[in-house]
């Protein structure tokens, strides 16, 4: 695995956040409001809804139980892969990229989705939401060491506190807040560019545009398995 990923580098962590940020803001617009990686932000939507007796309150209803399950589904396949002293993470890459084709290719085929609600438009919501069950996981199963990728809320909060006391000098240990400042800041930024970019191109490129984030990730899974004595020598 290369030192960017396994170690104290910050490159894996802002790929995934730009792909969080692109998933989420492209399914937004796609499929009537539906956040695929910040899954409880659908509550809230649920409640608009409701009270505006609008639609899409059941892609909104199985966004939470698909990403859980999605997320059970990884660590099981973490330990499956474990026990067999392989490393879980270029394989969690792969059916994260395999789950956001799944995304792309439906999407382009059923589209347009006229009823948020209906068959096709829940079966393409749910495999981007079951994509960003898996990178949640990848987060928390092999990239604990570095901020973030799918939430950027407490990361946006802690960066802001970072950065006020690093002006005011109120920082007990400078260096590490200026280290965890520089941490967490590159996710938020690649997941903001990711919105951006992920707004713009399901608006001009339709569900062809997830072909971006698949690319990032597939560099990420070629990256992983690249040999040992490939890192040691760059």
């Amino acid at each position: 695995m290369t030192p960017q990923i396994a170690g104290g580098g910050t490159s894996a962590g802002t790929a995934l956040a730009f792909v969080a940020g692109f998933v989420d803001a492209a399914a937004f617009i796609a499929l009537t409001g539906l956040f695929t990686a910040h899954v409880t932000g659908n509550f809230v939507l649920i409640g608009a809804e409701l009270v505006a007796s609008s639609t899409g309150v059941l892609a909104k209803l199985l966004a939470l139980p698909v990403f859980m399950g999605a997320v059970a589904g990884a660590r099981i396949l973490g330990l499956l892969l474990e026990r067999r002293a392989a490393d879980p993470l270029p394989w969690l890459l792969a059916v994260e990229a395999a789950l956001l084709a799944g995304f792309g290719l439906c999407g382009t085929v059923v589209s347009p989705l006229d009823a948020p609600d209906g068959a096709p438009a829940l079966a393409v919501g749910m495999l981007a939401v079951a994509a960003m069950g898996v990178q949640n996981a990848i987060g928390r199963l092999s990239l604990g060491h570095l901020a973030p990728t799918t939430v950027m809320t407490v990361s946006v909060s802690q960066a802001v506190i970072d950065a006020t006391d690093l002006a005011l000098g109120t920082a007990g240990n400078p260096a590490q807040t200026r280290a965890r400042f520089l941490r967490v800041l590159p996710a938020i930024v690649a997941f903001a560019a990711g919105a951006l970019c992920g707004a713009f191109g399901i608006a001009h490129l339709a569900f062809a545009c997830i072909t971006l984030p698949i690319v990032v990730l597939l560099v990420l899974t070629v990256l992983v398995m690249a040999p040992a004595d490939a890192d040691t020598a760059t």
